[in-house]
C-alpha cells in the first residue's frame, strides 16, 4: 500500500463495461476508479433521473473493494469553450451533440457540466476532473501577428461561459479541475495563472495536474506544482518521452498519429519516459496534497492491460509520505 490511494482512470477504458473492468483493476490492486462520464462508466443524466442509479455504481466498486474519489467529465467540458466542429460529434453524448448548431451545443455542454456537479455530490465526491477547450487555442502561434486585445476578448469569453458552471460547483461542494492540455484554456503555467485572472480565482476552479503535458513543451512542471499548491485537486500519472535529438516531427506532431516513429515525443507508461516522479511526489509532499494518484494509461507501443498493472507498481514504488520529523534529531539526547 502506497502512502496516497491509486486509481485507474477509466477514460481509456470506456470500451469496456464497468464491472469486467472493476474487476481486472481490483485483481491488479487498484484502490479505486476515476470515473470518466463515457461509455456504462457514469452518467449524469441517469444519476438525476434514476432511482438507485448512484447507489449501484457504489455497490459495483464495493463489491470489488473499490473506491471512488473522482469524476471525470473531459470531452463534454472541451465543447463549452471551443470552437465546435465534426469532430466534436465523435466524443460527445447525443443530447449534448443534438443537431451540432455550435450555439446548441455549447448551450447543452454547459448544462451537461452543471449537472454533473450535482451528480458527483450525489456519488460523494468533490472533484470532477476535466477540460474546458478554449476560445484561443487557434490564436496560439501568433501569424497573421495576432493583438493581446483578441486573447484578452477570448479569455473574457472563456469566463462568462464558465462562471455559472463554476457557481453550479461551488453550490453542489465540488471543485472542478482542470487538466492543464494543449488545446484548453491553460496549458502552461502562464495561462494557468491568466486563467485564475480571468475567474477572478473562482474558489471552485483548481487543477488536475497531468506532468506529462508540461515535459514535451519545455515547461516546468515542477514549479507549476509550486505556484499553484493551492489548486491543485487531483493528479494524473501519466509519463511521456521525448527525443534528446532533431526529429521530422517537432513539438506540434506534424500531424502524425500518436506512435509514429517521426515524432519528437510520446505519451509512455510511467518510469518509461522522462518526468521526474520522484520529484514529484516530494513536490506533492510538500504542498501537502494527499489525495489520489490517478494512472491515466496511455502508451502506443505497450498492451493496455500490461500497462495498467506495470504502471501501478511502479507508482507504489515511488509514492512515500513526508517526514513527520526531521532524521537528525534522532541523535539528540534520550
Amino acid at each position: 500500500m502506497s502512502y496516497r490511494p491509486v486509481t485507474l482512470f477509466t477514460g481509456q477504458w470506456a470500451d469496456m463495461p464497468l464491472t469486467p473492468l472493476a474487476e481486472k483493476a481490483a485483481g491488479w490492486g487498484y484502490d479505486g476508479l476515476e470515473l470518466a462520464c463515457a461509455g456504462d462508466h457514469f452518467d449524469p443524466a441517469r444519476a438525476a433521473n434514476e432511482d438507485g442509479y448512484v447507489r449501484n455504481k457504489r455497490d459495483r466498486l464495493a463489491a470489488h473493494d473499490l473506491d471512488v474519489w473522482a469524476l471525470s467529465q473531459h470531452l463534454v467540458g472541451q465543447a463549452v469553450s471551443d470552437r465546435i466542429d465534426e469532430r466534436h460529434e465523435d466524443v460527445l453524448p447525443e443530447r449534448v451533440w443534438g443537431d451540432g448548431d455550435p450555439d446548441g451545443v455549447t448551450r447543452r455542454a454547459i448544462e451537461e457540466l452543471k449537472r454533473t456537479a450535482a451528480a458527483a455530490s450525489a456519488l460523494g465526491v468533490d472533484v470532477v476532473t476535466g477540460f474546458t477547450g478554449s476560445p484561443v487555442w487557434h490564436l496560439l502561434y501568433a501569424f497573421p501577428p495576432t493583438p493581446q486585445s483578441m486573447i484578452d476578448e477570448g479569455y473574457e469569453a472563456f469566463a462568462d461561459q464558465w462562471t455559472p458552471i463554476l457557481d453550479a460547483f461551488a453550490d453542489a461542494g465540488v471543485q472542478f479541475a482542470l487538466e492543464v492540455h494543449p488545446t484548453e484554456i491553460a496549458f502552461d503555467l502562464s495561462t494557468a495563472r491568466r486563467t485564475l485572472d480571468a475567474l477572478d480565482g473562482h474558489s471552485a476552479f483548481g487543477f488536475n495536474y497531468d506532468p506529462s503535458h508540461f515535459g514535451y513543451q519545455g515547461a516546468d512542471y515542477l514549479a507549476f506544482l509550486d505556484r499553484c499548491a493551492d489548486r491543485i485537486d487531483h493528479v494524473h500519472m501519466k509519463d511521456v518521452w521525448w527525443a534528446d535529438d532533431r526529429q521530422p516531427a517537432g513539438v506540434f506532431g506534424g500531424h502524425l498519429p500518436f506512435g509514429h516513429e517521426d515524432r519528437y515525443w510520446d505519451f509512455r507508461s510511467i518510469g518509461r519516459g522522462k518526468i521526474d516522479f520522484e520529484a514529484i511526489i516530494r513536490r506533492l509532499n510538500r504542498i501537502g496534497y494527499t489525495g489520489p494518484l490517478s494512472i491515466e494509461w496511455e502508451d502506443s507501443g505497450m498492451e493496455r492491460e500490461h500497462g495498467a498493472a506495470e504502471a501501478l507498481g511502479r507508482v507504489r514504488a515511488v509514492d512515500f509520505p513526508p517526514a513527520d520529523a526531521g532524521f537528525e534529531e534522532a541523535f539528540g539526547e534520550g
